[in-house]
C-alpha cells in the first residue's frame, strides 16, 4: 500500500471515469448486478472497491481518479449505495488522487437541487455524474434543468453517460434499460441552454459515435471521455478527431473497475496517436478542465 501523498507533477494520468460501488462498511460483491456486469465485461465477478481502497489503487499508479456512484432512485426504488456523502467526504482525504463527483436522479426534483447546492458547499464535490439509460430520462427533459442551473451557477461539470450500456445487458428486456435516452444529441440541447457549463460526453457513444463528435466540435465546452471501450475497438473517426479538431477535448477514462487503467492504457499505446497528443488525452486536457494546472 502507497501512502506518500502525490504532486500533480508526480501524476502520470487523470482517470475521469472510475465507479465506486462499495461502502465501506459493505461487504465485497454486494453491489447489485456485479455478477452480471461482469459477465459482459468478460472479467468474471465484477469487483468493487471502497473509496479508500480505490485511493490505494489509484496512488500506487501514480494517477488521478474521478469517482462517483449513480443515482437511479427512479428506476430501482434504492437510494445510491454508497451515497455521495460518503465518496466526498472520504475523496477529500485522498485529495492528491481523487476528485469526488456526485450522482442526483433528476426525479428527485427540488430535494435534489438542495441536495446538490448542500453537497457542492459543504462537500466539495467537482461535478455530477448523469445515467440517462439507467435514470430513465432524457437529458434535454426540461426536470433536470434545476440541477443544470446549479452545476452551472457553481462553475462546475455536468458527465453524461452516452451510447449503449453494460447495465442491464443479456438480461430479460435489457433489465429495463432503454438505450434510447443515451444519444449524445440529446446533450446537444444542453450545451446550448447552459452555454457556461462544462460537459463531457462518457465513452465512445456507440452506435452514435458522430453525433458525439459533431456536438463535441460544434460546442465549446463538450468534451468526450474514452472510457468503457478498449482502445483497440475505437472506431477509426474517432481516432481521428482525438489526433486533429478534438485533440484538446478527448480526456482518458477506464470505468473502472469494468476496464482497468493498465488494460486500457495499454491498448492505447498500440493507436496511431500522435505523439504530442498522448499527454493531452492522458493527462493535460483534464488537468486543464479540472483547474489543476
Amino acid at each position: 500500500m502507497t501512502t506518500e501523498r502525490l504532486a500533480l507533477d508526480d501524476i502520470v494520468a487523470i482517470d475521469v471515469h472510475a465507479h465506486v460501488h462499495r461502502a465501506i462498511d459493505a461487504h465485497e460483491h454486494e453491489h447489485a448486478g456485479s455478477e452480471a456486469m461482469g459477465e459482459y465485461f468478460g472479467i468474471g465477478t465484477m469487483p468493487t472497491y471502497t473509496v479508500p481502497q480505490l485511493a490505494d489503487y489509484y496512488r500506487e499508479r501514480k494517477m488521478m481518479a474521478v469517482v462517483f456512484t449513480v443515482d437511479s432512485v427512479s428506476q430501482s426504488g434504492k437510494d445510491p449505495e454508497p451515497a455521495n456523502e460518503e465518496i466526498a467526504r472520504l475523496a477529500a482525504e485522498n485529495s492528491d488522487v481523487l476528485i469526488p463527483f456526485a450522482s442526483i436522479d433528476p426525479s428527485r426534483g427540488k430535494a435534489g437541487v438542495e441536495q446538490a447546492r448542500r453537497l457542492i458547499t459543504e462537500f466539495g464535490v467537482r461535478g455530477f455524474k448523469f445515467h440517462p439509460s439507467a435514470q430513465g430520462f432524457y437529458p434535454n427533459d426540461r426536470m433536470a434543468y434545476p440541477l443544470y442551473e446549479v452545476i452551472e451557477e457553481h462553475g462546475l461539470i455536468a458527465l453524461f453517460h452516452t451510447g449503449q450500456t453494460g447495465v442491464g445487458a443479456g438480461q430479460p428486456g435489457g433489465g429495463g434499460i432503454r438505450l434510447k435516452y443515451a444519444n449524445p444529441l440529446h446533450v446537444d440541447d444542453v450545451a446550448v441552454d447552459f452555454p457556461g457549463m462544462d460537459i463531457i460526453l462518457a465513452h465512445p457513444s456507440f452506435p452514435w459515435q458522430d453525433e458525439a463528435l459533431s456536438v463535441a466540435t460544434h460546442k465549446p465546452r463538450v468534451y468526450i471521455d474514452l472510457s468503457g471501450w478498449s482502445p483497440k475497438y475505437f472506431p477509426p473517426q474517432l481516432v481521428q478527431y482525438a489526433n486533429t479538431l478534438l485533440k484538446h477535448k478527448m480526456l482518458f477514462g477506464s470505468d473502472f473497475p469494468v476496464l482497468t487503467p493498465e488494460r486500457w492504457m495499454r491498448d492505447f499505446d498500440q493507436l496511431p496517436i500522435k505523439d504530442e497528443v498522448r499527454p493531452l488525452i492522458l493527462k493535460d486536457n483534464a488537468a486543464r478542465l479540472f483547474g489543476l494546472s
